[in-house]
């Protein structure tokens, strides 16, 4: 459903993503792990089409992004770290804008935003302008917003920062469910307990290239380490820092 080959991007001397490699399946749960700076949000967007590759190619559902970007689009969705949303309409009609640009019918587009807003506890909040939301409120329209065309692969990059409990839950339950419905998640987190809860795989990324990859079981033989902290934090962190790391845990 996703395929990423020999994905790079650089900008100028500097290689963000360099020969990225990957292929994730249907109904899966991709976990795309790396420390700040390792590459993450420059791959999801090349991958989302928000930048350019300097080189190989990005298919989603099939279609080729570079020769066939409506089609990519049309079958994805995106959801960002920091919700950026109109803030002087209200919930419900930022929904049916985000509904009318995926060409979501006429027909049924009322009853899919009425749905949306109820499904994330929003029911109260729709005709509020969205400035007078919590960042959580916010981050939970973003991502109902996300989902109203129905999409196929659902990519997200810290989805849960600035949610509550039990927006995180919920969260996390809406994942699971999307996946057992046959779509595909690509899910960029510094959360490795959610990391370890949800995902059927990880790839871990450092200095833009792809380090491990695997399930739990197979990081866990590869790294010779139990927990998925410990698998990441032997992977990716300098010498000096796990001595560091170690002295404050004595």
């Amino acid at each position: 459903m996703i395929q990423l080959e020999h994905l790079t991007k650089r900008f100028g001397s500097f290689t963000a993503v360099n020969d990225l490699c990957l292929d994730i399946a249907e109904g899966e749960i991709f976990g795309f792990l790396g420390p700040n700076g390792a590459g993450k949000t420059t791959t999801i967007r090349v991958m989302m089409g928000l930048l350019k590759p300097t080189a190989g190619r990005v298919v989603l559902g099939g279609h080729d992004l570079a020769k066939n970007p409506l089609a990519a689009k049309a079958i994805s969705a995106f959801i960002p770290d920091r919700p950026f949303v109109y803030e002087k309409i209200s919930g419900r009609e930022f929904l049916d804008f985000i509904a009318g640009l995926y060409q979501v019918p006429a027909a049924t587009r009322q009853s899919r935003v009425d749905e949306s807003l109820e499904l994330f506890a929003l029911s109260d909040w729709g005709d509020e302008l969205v400035e007078n939301y919590s960042h959580g409120m916010k981050q939970r329209l973003v991502v109902a917003a996300a989902l109203l065309h129905d999409p196929q692969i659902l990519v997200v990059d810290e989805p849960m920062i600035g949610m509550d409990p039990i927006g995180a839950r919920m969260f996390k339950a809406l994942l699971r469910s999307l996946s057992l419905k046959g779509k595909t998640v690509f899910m960029s987190t510094h959360s490795l307990e959610v990391a370890e809860e949800l995902c059927d795989r990880i790839g871990i990324i450092l200095g833009g290239q792809l380090i491990a990859l695997g399930t739990l079981d197979e990081l866990q033989q590869h790294a010779n380490e139990g927990r998925l902290e410990d698998i990441f934090l032997k992977l990716t962190a300098a010498p000096d820092m796990l001595e560091v790391i170690e002295a404050l845990r004595a």
